[in-house]
């Protein structure tokens, strides 16, 4: 045999070498990175949900789906840890709970250490050219962290209205209600773009590509087409819909579990009270999960109608997915980019209103409404977990990880139960690529990374094991610690679980086992000291003005979004 036929012949046999005419097996794999903004556990159809998304489905399809992956439950710590590797509150991107000492100013407008540095820095060395379109809610600005370029904004009055927009750091002109703009395809447009440029100019470099789109974020807004699509599929109700989501999840093997009971009483501390929400909004609008059958027919006609937008919010993000991943077919480097998808935490049972404001009279899901689709249909999201975002129940921070490399997964269409956590990309990613991080960044120590690479898994599910996961958010908190997971609400006593086989978290064994509650509560205090103690480390100058583009601006009726 020739040798190049040879080479061709090992390399298909490890399973690096898929579609020959378009990978380059020699080239350092491209990184796309894709997060949705509270979108729930079930939310896409290769999860569960009735929601069309092809292009996810198709990367599932041909790639792997994880079951158990974790987030911190919210939206600036989540991205804390997945552009920097390390848990949220060690770098001053989150509040502590309890008598750790460390207030880092409501933790989403925290300033990291100088030794946190984001995940471009360490793939520059390395050629990468890199890309950031979406949503930043980090400290510091992009290009300053490493990005080549960049598209944020930060207006929270919504979709269809561009204002506080900002590329490459500089502030963009504002559009208008009414001109055509829709953010999620305008972050898609932005994403599409520098990968063209990068095609032009730097096509011999590899890239990575972090795509932060806002949606299914409230308020739910959506393009008409899109609703249009969903406006008789939730008729039926937030208890048939989680019901059916459970059973085509246990067909495709995604749960094994129950289906966890509605909660009446919980809603996010910060939403508008019940009545101030039928005041503002209408008589129709629900403030609680409770049974859909104890609804008026008015209410059901409105919340049904909520759900249908944020199925539409989805069902756009799918296909402006889509037309991203056309572009990287384009460029012929479609089977040598890892493209990883997951969301910053679970949906959301939020009900505020900002930005224009709430008109009644507008159609649902247009420019002039603010609506949330509130803890009723936040569950059917979330199916069959247990609450919310920001809680750290199963509901609020395990979502969804789909990972696609033909060129260096042979695995197709398979699940991975292995645990994993938003902690452990920044490690994945740098096995792959090759990437070392310095020991030492402005003369200060660089600490070792909490999260472990997940490379292991891609080839065989349950190889990378890990000590322990830490929560800590809005005073809720959890540790796991193999199957054990305790956890509680910011009001409430531990509750102690066994995921192996509750992963609904129905059956609170705390009474039980108090020896192992005892013992759980003893491990989260002691890995908190230890990340209170990296937070101490390289303090920011006293008085430091707030960094962070994506956190709140000075008017409080335009925050991120």
């Amino acid at each position: 045999m020739k040798p190049i036929f040879l080479l061709l012949v090992l390399l298909a046999s490890f399973g690096l070498l898929h579609a020959a005419e378009a990978v380059k097996p020699t080239a350092k794999p491209n990184i796309l990175i894709i997060l949705a903004d509270d979108m729930g556990f079930s939310d896409a159809g290769c999860y569960g949900s009735e929601i069309h998304t092809p292009n996810l489905d198709k990367l599932a399809a041909d790639g792997l789906r994880f079951t158990q992956f974790y987030n911190t439950a919210r939206c600036w710590s989540s991205r804390a840890c997945l552009l920097t590797g390390f848990y949220a509150q060690s770098i001053r991107r989150d509040n502590f709970t309890g008598d750790f000492g460390v207030n880092t100013d409501g933790g989403g407008d925290g300033i990291r250490p100088r030794w946190a540095e984001l995940l471009p820095e360490f793939l520059r060395p390395l050629g990468y050219r890199s890309y950031h379109s979406g949503k930043w809610h980090l400290d510091g600005k992009p290009l300053a962290d490493g990005f080549d370029h960049s598209y944020y904004e930060m207006n929270g009055q919504g979709y269809f209205i561009q204002a506080g927009a900002n590329e490459d750091d500089m502030r963009l002109a504002d559009i208008k209600v009414g001109a055509g703009y829709y953010n999620t395809i305008a972050v898609a447009d932005h994403a599409i773009k520098y990968l063209k440029e990068h095609a032009a100019k730097y096509s011999s470099r590899p890239f990575f590509e972090y795509v932060a789109f806002h949606s299914p974020h409230f308020p739910v807004q959506a393009l008409p087409e899109d609703i249009a699509v969903y406006k008789d599929t939730y008729k039926s109700g937030w208890d048939a819909i989680r019901e059916q989501r459970l059973a085509r999840m246990k067909q495709l093997g995604i749960v094994h579990c129950d289906l966890s009971p509605l909660d009446p009483v919980t809603v996010p501390h910060w939403n508008l009270p019940e009545a101030e929400l039928k005041k503002r909004i209408g008589p129709n609008e629900v403030g609680h999960a409770v049974p859909w059958n104890t609804l008026t027919d008015g209410q059901k006609e409105f919340q049904s109608a909520k759900m249908s937008v944020h199925a539409a919010m989805i069902h756009r993000m799918d296909i402006e997915i889509g037309r991203v991943l056309d572009q990287v077919k384009a460029m012929g480097d479609y089977d040598n980019t890892i493209v990883l998808f997951m969301s910053d935490n679970g949906a959301s049972a939020e009900q505020i209103i900002r930005g224009l404001g709430e008109d009644p009279k507008a159609p649902i899901g247009s420019a002039y409404s603010y609506l949330g689709i509130g803890p009723g249909w936040a569950s059917a999201a979330n199916t069959p977990f247990r609450l919310f975002k920001s809680w750290e129940h199963e509901g609020g921070n395990c979502t969804p990880l789909i990972v696609h490399w033909p060129a260096g997964i042979s695995a197709r269409g398979e699940l991975r139960d292995n645990p994993g956590h938003l902690i452990d990309i920044v490690p994945t990613l740098l096995e792959i690529t090759g990437g070392q991080r310095p020991t030492n960044i402005a003369g200060l120590p660089v600490p070792p990374l909490p999260g472990k690479s997940l490379v292991p898994v891609f080839a065989k599910d349950d190889t990378v094991p890990h000590d322990f996961f830490w929560w800590n958010h809005d005073g809720n908190r959890a540790i796991r610690i193999g199957d054990w997971k305790l956890v509680a609400d910011h009001t409430k006593p531990w509750e102690l679980f066994n995921l192996a086989t509750d992963r609904s978290e129905t059956n609170n064994l705390a009474a039980e086992y108090p020896e192992k509650v005892k013992e759980m509560e003893q491990a989260w205090l002691k890995h908190g000291a230890e990340l209170h103690a990296l937070a101490e480390q390289d303090p920011p100058p006293k008085g430091a003005g707030k960094k962070n583009p994506g956190k709140k601006s000075a008017d409080k009726a335009v925050p991120d979004f």
